[in-house]
């Protein structure tokens, strides 16, 4: 199921909403676990299911998605996650400062950070944000 490098834009969105959706799941199953099994409070689980979901994230999004092979663009792919993260961590202490709860917080958040992640990951994967055609 690897992507060819000049899969068109339409096809390689629909793969990044089914890759996304398994990625985000990973993601929010490790945070409820810490969160709800383990005891971990709300932000060191965030910063857990961070890091190994950017490993984890990295080679499904290079691998079906944009195809990318090796680890050369990890580090602009971290920085991507990085922001994302930023923002998320931020959103979460808002609502968690709100009074909803931890995990309910990040359901909500779940959905826009992945649409933050497709544009930015798209960006450090491929030098171009998705959707907007081949390089010149």
């Amino acid at each position: 199921m690897a992507v060819p490098a000049n899969a068109n834009p339409r096809t390689q969105f629909i793969r990044f909403i089914i890759v996304g959706l398994v990625n985000t799941a990973v993601g929010f199953a490790i945070y409820a676990l810490l969160v709800r099994f383990l005891g971990v409070p709300p932000q060191p689980a965030l910063a857990t299911a961070f890091v190994l979901g950017v490993i984890w994230n990295y080679f499904t999004h290079a691998k079906f998605v944009f195809a990318t092979n090796g680890l050369k663009r990890i580090i602009p792919y971290a920085a991507a996650y990085l922001i994302v993260y930023g923002f998320n961590a931020l959103a979460l202490r808002w609502l968690l400062d709100q009074g909803v709860g931890a995990v309910t917080s990040q359901a909500i958040l779940a959905p826009i950070a992945a649409v933050l992640s497709f544009l930015l990951i798209g960006k450090a994967l491929t030098g171009r944000f998705p959707l907007t055609g081949p390089r010149a």
